[in-house]
């Protein structure tokens, strides 16, 4: 699985709690974030770069593209150039979304590239499902939380100017459209209030991923069934700042970080 950098971490999380026996390759590109203000011609060819390097370096047997602004760009032409599943967070976000909405108004919130592309828009008017969607833009979230800064007053401040169109427009569920945002949770939270549900496309995806590799009969038997998948994490930037925050965010699984440079 991939993101732009530590953002992906949340699906990663939720993917070892459901599926312990399986190993894991994450691919953190902290070497090119943010992505979210990049034109999605760049991302979609660092997509295509990651894919074929967790494909050929570790020989993977499913793609996770664990960032939205990639699914927006790249999922369809990776699912068209590779034999192995792909899977990407946005049906799955889109999915949680809408069961848990009660009024109808439903918000969405992203980076200024996914929000651009339209993946969710598209992705909400495919359901037909009869409600109001407003999406918005959230420059700026991102660099937080890669700073690992995820509650401070500045953030507060930020997150209560961005998140004013999804507030006005009396949402009752908010989707978390960056893999970032959950770590900027209980910010959001404050701001929304407590009669917001905010969803995120982590577990969602989980189990699209358990569903997949169920019925393609990729999944790890239960031979060993000790819970003991091997995590690898790889990072085209500083593998020191990953191993640090990335085990403040998701935990004790980070115990070493490889380096992959870009040429």
């Amino acid at each position: 699985m991939f993101d732009s950098g530590f953002g992906g971490l949340t699906v990663a999380r939720a993917l070892i709690d459901l599926l312990p026996d399986e190993d894991l390759v994450y691919f953190g590109d902290t070497g090119r974030y943010p992505y979210g203000p990049r034109p999605l011609d760049e991302v979609r060819e660092f997509a295509r770069e990651i894919t074929q390097y967790l494909i050929d370096t570790h020989n993977v047997k499913m793609v996770v593209v664990a960032c939205n602004n990639a699914s927006a760009a790249a999922l369809e032409i990776l699912r068209f150039e590779h034999d192995v599943p792909i899977v990407g967070v946005i049906d799955p976000g889109v999915r949680a979304l809408l069961a848990a909405t009660r009024n109808r108004r439903v918000g969405v919130i992203a980076t200024v590239g996914t929000v651009a592309s339209g993946a969710y828009q598209r992705a909400v008017t495919a359901t037909r499902a009869p409600v109001h969607l407003q999406c918005s833009a959230c420059p700026g979230f991102v660099e937080f939380v890669e700073r690992g800064e995820t509650d401070s007053e500045n953030v507060h401040v930020l997150a209560e100017r961005l998140l004013a169109p999804v507030r006005e427009a009396r949402v009752d569920a908010l989707l978390l459209g960056c893999t970032h945002y959950p770590f900027l949770a209980h910010t959001i939270g404050d701001v929304m209030g407590r009669d917001v549900v905010l969803v995120s496309s982590a577990d969602e995806t989980a189990f699209e991923v358990r569903s997949i590799l169920t019925e393609t009969g990729l999944g790890r038997r239960s031979g060993r069934g000790d819970g003991k998948g091997k995590h690898t994490f790889v990072s085209s930037g500083d593998v020191g700042w990953f191993k640090r925050l990335g085990g403040q965010l998701l935990g004790p699984e980070v115990e070493s970080v490889e380096s992959h440079q870009w040429d």
